[in-house]
């Protein structure tokens, strides 16, 4: 609505998985005002943000959610943080609101990750309500264009990095993964059901056993947004362990999708980006046109 403030907003319920994210949300509406309940799922949620949660429920508890959002007088939903473990069928009975719905819940856990996401968020809009992402209560959490840090991708960087966003945009077209690595005009690792964190250190690992052999620093991580992907959940996102893990692999830098990835606890991601020497940009799906 043209002239909305955030605190005129409706108030809104950040589900908050794993991760540091809902708590930088959660902040970030703080500081503009707006008005929020945090639900932690149980099992995924840590414990400081089960502290400042105004409830805790597990998946078997569908019914009680759309209870609480009823009584809280939540019209908007943000589903922020990383969910580690896709829950079963058995997982799921957990009460009558939850059972009446469970034809749509099965439905929407077959398929990939892209599929599961898009029918969750149909869950929540037929229920009434508006599911928003991070760029409209958040946007400073997503990365910006161009280079975040001090330090510069050098020409070899960049043709890299033109590389692994090739092979992004192939695996996001087949819903297996977000991020890529390319050292040296070769891609080296793509990322799968195990995660970027988890492609990051099997680059360690070959790095250390002499598979892969980058002389100095060299190499890049990106990741970006699958093709066509709904912004309004699981957007890449890189942090401070990113950081450790791309130097640890030997990597030169890491790109993100501007506009499109988040940057966890920012400041000190950029921060040891800069005493790490490694650089942090923000590009487009035309790599190319980011340099300047």
């Amino acid at each position: 609505m043209a002239g909305r403030t955030l605190q005129d907003a409706p108030r809104i319920a950040l589900i908050a998985g794993n991760g540091t994210l809902p708590r930088q949300v959660a902040d970030g509406l703080v500081s503009a005002g707006r008005d929020f309940r945090i639900v932690a799922i149980r099992g995924e949620a840590d414990q400081a943000t089960r502290a400042r949660a105004h409830a805790e429920l597990g998946w078997g508890e569908i019914g009680r959610l759309y209870r609480f959002l009823k009584s809280n007088d939540c019209q908007d939903v943000l589903l922020i943080g990383g969910v580690s473990k896709r829950p079963d069928f058995t997982s799921i009975l957990g009460d009558f609101g939850t059972l009446k719905r469970l034809p749509a819940i099965i439905r929407a856990l077959a398929g990939g990750d892209d599929s599961l996401l898009t029918k969750v968020i149909r869950l929540f809009e037929k229920e009434g309500y508006r599911v928003v992402g991070i760029k409209d209560v958040a946007p400073q959490l997503l990365a910006s264009s161009g280079v975040l840090g001090k330090v510069q991708p050098r020409e070899a960087d960049w043709r890299d990095v033109e590389l692994a966003l090739a092979a992004t945009e192939k695996l996001g077209e087949l819903d297996i993964g977000q991020a890529a690595v390319a050292i040296g005009g070769r891609v080296v690792a793509l990322e799968g059901a195990e995660g970027t964190d988890a492609m990051l250190q099997r680059c360690a690992d070959l790095k250390r056993i002499g598979r892969i052999r980058n002389k100095g620093r060299s190499g890049v991580l990106v990741k970006t947004a699958k093709p066509n992907q709904d912004l309004r959940v699981d957007l890449p996102a890189v942090g401070p362990n990113t950081i450790d893990l791309a130097v640890a692999a030997g990597l030169a830098g890491i790109a993100v999708e501007a506009d499109g990835a988040l940057i966890a606890e920012r400041e000190e991601t950029i921060r040891k980006a800069n005493q790490s020497k490694v650089f942090l940009i923000g590009i487009s799906h035309a790599a190319g046109t980011e340099r300047s």
